[in-house]
């Protein structure tokens, strides 16, 4: 939820449009009716005012962050699933880097892993399964906030436990785990939207919002771990990683009871705009990282060898182990043009991409490129959690417009495959459509929005959370 921005020339505050008394009005009616006062001062368009108003007033990006947080969760949620038979010899009792050597490592770099607290075969099981729900829960945005909270233990205890397991990826996979635990990254796309219109609509014909006890117990649950942890010196010997936890899970806390006693007041305020400054630079820190990834990535292949004769690309279409389809690099590797091109396309893409973010053509067209670089490498090279966090990475650049039309085609396509779908439209006369009892008579500025060619019903988003400069 965003906090709706102050009055200006645009945006002159909430109106009352509904059917107004002819009667007198009462006392009460009297002391809150606006009264007659000088013109307020507008915010300037452009200025600092301005730009303080937007990255306060609202939650930037929204489909951007939802797409971070549904790739992300689906590549390490995927990778858990495929490295389910194998999860022993990798991550667990049998694996080569056995316990005591994870233990020694971790108490030298100062890791973080609940894997280490102890070598209990029950206690990884446990904790493996738990990363896996807590992917499938972050994916489906259930409880986001919480479970963007396990999701980033999980990775971060996974990975740390046998460092040496990865393609690449892995790396992308724990910065943005520790990222999205800061973001508001389910406003759309996820059940927590959904509830939140669901209480919306609930608020718009005057019903309380239904009383949620799903969050308070797993604050609940979750304290005693945390106490635990912290008592017994389980959290890693970095300082960050126990303050962000202690911070998230008081902020937990805070939310719930403003929520509960002062939905709309002051405190709410201030904590959404929080929310909003904390969700904003950690949207432009992920930004930063991937220009980051992709700029050292392109000055370090300028100064190999093989790239500058462009025939890097021909070795790994040459190895066994990078060769799922052998008979395809066979093909691409016999041309030496087809080679070279590819070679100097993806040194050039890679190094030029920094440098185009502000012209949003350039930024689109090398968008495409790169993603079909790694679509080629998930395909080529058999590294498809690499190219899949790699794709996630590069969704927070995509522009607004295309992501609100590929989630319309992705729901109509959905309801076509399942007629039964939630949420779907139904007109009188049919099966479970509402009754005469049951159609709203509000104002219809306070409920969801139909879509103006009969899609899913969609709330109405306070602020300017549509986007911005970079991404849309």
């Amino acid at each position: 939820m965003t906090i709706p921005p102050p009055a200006g020339p645009q945006n002159t505050g909430p109106q009352n449009t509904g059917p107004q008394s002819a009667g007198p009005q009462s006392a009460a009616e009297q002391s809150t009716a606006p009264r007659p006062s000088a013109p307020r001062p507008t915010v300037p368009p452009g200025g600092p005012a301005r730009a303080l108003q937007r990255v306060t007033a609202s939650a930037l990006g929204p489909y951007q962050s939802a797409v971070v947080r549904i790739g992300f969760a689906a590549t390490y949620l995927f990778f858990l699933l495929r490295e389910l038979p194998n999860r022993h010899e990798l991550y667990g009792p049998d694996s080569p880097w056995h316990w005591d050597l994870a233990r020694q490592l971790t108490n030298g770099n100062e890791a973080f892993s609940v894997l280490m607290w102890t070598d209990s075969t029950v206690w990884f099981e446990a904790v493996y399964a738990l990363t896996l729900l807590s992917a499938a829960a972050l994916l489906l945005g259930w409880r986001t906030r919480t479970m963007s909270v396990l999701f980033m233990v999980g990775v971060l205890s996974v990975q740390n436990r046998s460092i040496f397991m990865g393609d690449g990826g892995d790396n992308v996979v724990h910065l943005m785990a520790i990222y999205l635990v800061l973001t508001r990254c389910a406003q759309v796309w996820s059940l927590d939207a959904r509830r939140a219109a669901r209480d919306a609509r609930r608020a718009a014909e005057g019903l309380p919002p239904l009383r949620d006890v799903v969050g308070p117990v797993l604050w609940v649950l979750l304290g005693p771990v945390l106490v635990a942890a912290t008592l017994m010196g389980g959290l890693g010997g970095t300082w960050w990683l126990p303050t962000l936890l202690w911070v998230l899970w008081i902020s937990a806390a805070a939310w719930w009871a403003v929520n509960r006693f002062q939905p709309h007041g002051e405190p709410r305020t201030l904590l959404d705009v929080l929310a909003n400054l904390a969700h904003n630079a950690t949207l432009a820190v992920i930004m930063a990282e991937v220009c980051l990834i992709y700029a050292t990535a392109g000055w370090y292949k300028i100064q190999g060898s093989r790239w500058q004769d462009g025939t890097a690309l021909y070795y790994p279409l040459n190895l066994d182990y990078f060769t799922p389809w052998p008979a395809l690099s066979d093909i691409l590797g016999a041309s030496g043009l087809m080679v070279m091109v590819l070679t100097y396309g993806t040194v050039i893409v890679q190094v030029a991409f920094p440098f185009t973010l502000f012209n949003r053509r350039v930024k689109n067209v090398l968008l495409v490129i790169m993603i079909g670089e790694h679509a080629g490498i998930a395909l080529l090279l058999g590294l498809p959690f690499f190219s899949m966090a790699m794709i996630a990475a590069d969704a927070v650049f995509l522009p607004t417009a295309f992501l609100v039309w590929l989630g319309a085609r992705a729901t109509s396509g959905g309801r076509r495959l399942l007629p039964g779908l939630p949420g779907r439209s139904r007109t009188p006369g049919e099966p479970g459509a509402p009754g005469a009892a049951q159609v709203r008579t509000g104002p219809p500025e306070a409920g969801p929005v139909k879509d103006s060619g009969g899609g899913p019903e969609k709330p109405r988003h306070q602020g300017g959370g549509g986007g911005h400069t970079l991404v849309g």
